[in-house]
């Protein structure tokens, strides 16, 4: 019988490092979901604000199932707003006094359009730290430009690199762009709070387009071009930095990745496999070398690997103290023994699903862990908990009945 993840239970009263901290989140899709996930787990109340029928991450679904707006929304709450409306914009206002971060993901004017602007924003909350994603930046001639991340991932240069040399570029096949923004955007966030909070210092803006973080973790790729006058050719699984590293296809079909990026052990796996002599070899003998024939080497190393089988491949080269993995998808990484022991996937309890199969909180802090305290929430869960407290029973009542306030209309 196959090994499940291991069960984790929500814990509502768990606090986290980041308890007291507010969050008004405004975006929309990926970047600032995962971006206040962070926060979220960490402690921080993130109140997602949502229109009526509902932040466009719950569409993602998988056979009706917003699995996406799950995995990406837990520990949050969700307030549903018409912010087309003035009185929607002025209840943003209100709980944008008593918070430290806001983050919006709106085309760059909108949030101006909307008498929500930054400099109006600090006008009633000084310390306030304002996020504003897009595709391109607040300023610039591309700033009007959509922003969805697969243009970033082809005009940042990503695409280009990415595949084979005869063959199309290759956009990545998840919410690449995105995420690093996101990330990114988080370890800005803690910056500007440890500036407020520790140094006595103002709000700010951050001005975080998906383009610039994809952009720089591309490395040197314009130093590079600089020395050499060359545009990276696609090179597949080859590293152009080191070799030998690839994938490879073994014996049963399965597929390993192999990794020399240091000489010890590129030599170490020229020994192993019975071919001591290309130590020496001139071709082979340097990294550069190994690097400008890396298909001739790869050829010796895959024609090795391709005779034996996955796991005599994997014991080989372990027991040779040589780097090598497998190659997994999700159907194998699911009933991972390293996966499942070290917890990196868990199961948490799901109105639809019975156990929903998620990341734990990444990464893990001895002393002041992240906290799993609720499932992500439905559209306006938390509507009447945060709005009738902070407008009074009659002005709550009013706003739902003319549908300022809403109790969410699922997309179809």
């Amino acid at each position: 019988m196959a090994r499940r993840p291991s069960k984790k239970s929500f814990t509502p009263e768990a606090r986290g490092p980041l308890a007291g901290v507010r969050v008004i989140d405004l975006s929309r899709l990926v970047a600032g979901n995962v971006l206040t996930l962070q926060l979220a787990d960490f402690g921080a109340e993130v109140i997602k604000i949502e229109p009526p029928e509902g932040d466009t991450l719950r569409s993602w679904r998988v056979k009706g199932i917003e699995t996406a707006w799950k995995v990406n929304s837990r520990n949050k709450k969700s307030v549903a707003l018409d912010l087309r409306s003035d009185a929607g914009r002025a209840i943003v206002r209100e709980l944008a006094k008593s918070a430290q971060i806001l983050v919006e993901s709106f085309r760059p004017g909108v949030l101006e359009d909307m008498q929500l602007a930054p400099a109006e924003l600090h006008e009633i909350n000084p310390k306030l730290i304002i996020v504003r994603i897009s595709g391109w930046g607040q300023d610039g001639r591309y700033r009007h430009k959509p922003g969805f991340g697969t243009l970033i991932e082809g005009y940042s240069g990503f695409a280009s690199m990415n595949g084979f040399a005869d063959r199309e570029p290759v956009l990545p096949p998840m919410y690449l762009a995105d995420a690093i923004a996101a990330l990114y955007g988080y370890g800005a966030v803690m910056v500007a709070l440890r500036e407020v909070e520790m140094n006595g210092g103002k709000g700010q803006v951050m001005d975080l387009p998906l383009f610039d973080p994809l952009f720089s973790v591309l490395g040197p790729q314009a130093a590079n071009h600089k020395l050499t006058g060359e545009v990276k050719e696609r090179t597949g699984s080859r590293s152009t930095n080191a070799a030998p590293r690839n994938v490879y296809q073994t014996k049963d079909g399965h597929w390993v990745c192999l990794s020399a990026s240091t000489q010890g052990m590129a030599e170490r796996v020229l020994v192993k496999i019975g071919r001591p002599e290309l130590v020496k070899d001139p071709k082979f003998a340097t990294n550069i070398e190994r690097v400008r024939n890396g298909l001739e080497l790869d050829a010796i190393i895959g024609g090795f690997i391709a005779e034996r089988d996955l796991a005599t491949n994997l014991k080989f080269f372990d027991e040779a103290g040589v780097t090598i993995g497998p190659v997994y998808d999700i159907s194998q990484i699911v009933q991972d023994d390293y996966v499942l022991e070290r917890e990196a996937l868990i199961e948490v309890p799901d109105e639809e699903m019975g156990e929903l199969p998620t990341h734990p909180v990444v990464p893990r802090l001895s002393g002041t862990p992240g906290t799993l305290r609720t499932a992500a929430p439905k559209i306006g869960e938390h509507n009447e908990a945060l709005l009738k407290p902070l407008l009074g029973e009659a002005e709550y009542a009013k706003l739902c009945q003319s549908g300022v306030i809403s109790k969410g209309k699922k997309k179809k």
